[in-house]
């Protein structure tokens, strides 16, 4: 017998007849002699649904009411699937986030849990009963509701797993786990028995939308077993673990990309001490994220300095760096926002070398220029034109033959 946090997202959760399918599979786990906890996200669409409602009335309005609004749709589908068990025979206990209670910080919309207090749901399982735990949600010091933020759903699972010392968590979704690249690039993409807490971590750092940034950094830390799995087709799923010392591990696990970079290039600037704080100080100011960077200093004494940005900051990066340009006696400002960042993740590459130049030479025989280029210890990341998105996926997973069958 294993205790088990189960977690559903909004898709699994997205109709009565979804949520009674949900409750089978978790029937299904019981009566195999498990315990299981479940924590579930709202209905899908839900959230973005009242949080509209709340923008139409004071799109400024106080962040700590936005988060009592938004966390009404995971009430919902705790009270649903509670009685979709009761229907099947199945004891089971509905619970908002501070009724378990999940206590956080005060970051109201992008809360961080601090304490869990798992007595009552550990009660649960002990009396056969299942604990159905609204995702997304808890409360701060002072009382209030406070939500964890987009995809807070699975860090609460996590969290859950870690807090009640779960032998695994297991994240459902839409998917039936983590593949070397996303499929509809990549029809030959293959689905991964293992991969570990590090490479998943960039991977979504990357542009997997699989599994939540956070959620993975939690599991990492508490060495929590990860396992995700689809609702909707039976499978072994994906297992997120702690790396193991295996010479028959391969060398890439997966592809990532980004479809959401855009590039800004300010040339011709003085090449002195202090200079790239002066230019990304202001961008920093602005609230804009940086990505990849590159400096070049040339023979005469001048620099090019290039840094990536989230598209959306496109504009207002455009314009910081047109207002500084003439106060640093820059040439000129230029940009693209029709770049993609491609990445090849792999631990494998702490022991192998050569990655770097498989890499780039097979990019170069597809005949895809490579604009900026990016390394870590398991990563390696180009910025190519987005025409070229699909052939690097596609050039890249063949070279590195993550379409051939062998175990990840």
């Amino acid at each position: 017998m294993a205790l088990i946090v189960q977690k559903y997202g909004g898709t699994s959760m997205g109709s009565v007849e979804r949520i009674e399918h949900v409750a089978r599979k978790v029937a299904s786990w019981q009566q195999q002699g498990h315990q299981v906890v479940v924590v579930v996200s709202a209905m899908s669409g839900e959230t973005d649904r009242l949080l509209k409602l709340a923008r139409s009335i004071d799109a400024r309005g106080s962040q700590r009411e936005f988060d009592q609004i938004a966390a009404t749709g995971e009430q919902v589908t705790i009270g649903l699937l509670a009685l979709a068990l009761g229907k099947l025979g199945v004891q089971s206990r509905s619970y908002t986030g501070w009724q378990v209670p999940i206590e956080t910080d005060s970051a109201h919309m992008k809360a961080r849990i601090q304490k869990i207090d798992g007595a009552r749901l550990l009660a649960d399982c002990q009396a056969g009963i299942v604990p159905v735990v609204a995702g997304f949600q808890g409360l701060t010091q002072d009382g209030s509701v406070a939500t964890l933020g987009r995809g807070g759903s699975d860090t609460t699972g996590v969290a859950l797993a870690a807090a009640l010392k779960a032998d695994e968590c297991q994240i459902y979704t839409d998917v039936d786990g983590v593949y070397t690249t996303d499929p509809r690039v990549e029809p030959k993409a293959r689905r991964l028995d293992k991969i570990t807490f590090e490479e998943m971590l960039e991977l979504a750092s990357l542009g997997s939308k699989v599994l939540q940034i956070r959620s993975v950094e939690f599991a990492g830390k508490y060495k929590v077993p990860l396992r995700v799995l689809s609702t909707f087709v039976e499978g072994p799923g994906t297992l997120i673990t702690l790396e193991e010392n295996n010479v028959e591990d391969p060398l890439i696990s997966g592809i990532a990309f980004n479809r959401d970079e855009a590039q800004i290039t300010m040339t011709g600037v003085p090449d002195r001490p202090g200079i790239a704080a002066a230019i990304l100080g202001p961008v920093g100011d602005a609230n804009i994220e940086v990505d990849m960077i590159v400096q070049n200093v040339g023979d005469d004494g001048a620099t090019d300095f290039t840094f990536t940005v989230h598209r959306n900051d496109y504009d207002r990066g455009l314009e910081i760096m047109r207002r500084i340009a003439s106060e640093l006696g820059a040439q000129g400002v230029s940009g693209a926002a029709d770049i993609v960042k491609v990445s090849l993740v792999g631990v494998g590459m702490r022991s192998h070398a050569g990655v770097a130049s498989k890499m780039f030479k097979s990019l170069a025989a597809a005949g895809i220029n490579i604009r900026m280029i990016s390394t870590s210890e398991i990563k390696i990341s180009v910025v190519v034109d987005e025409m070229y998105l699909e052939l690097a996926v596609r050039t890249l997973h063949k070279a590195f033959g993550l379409e051939e069958a062998t175990s990840a």
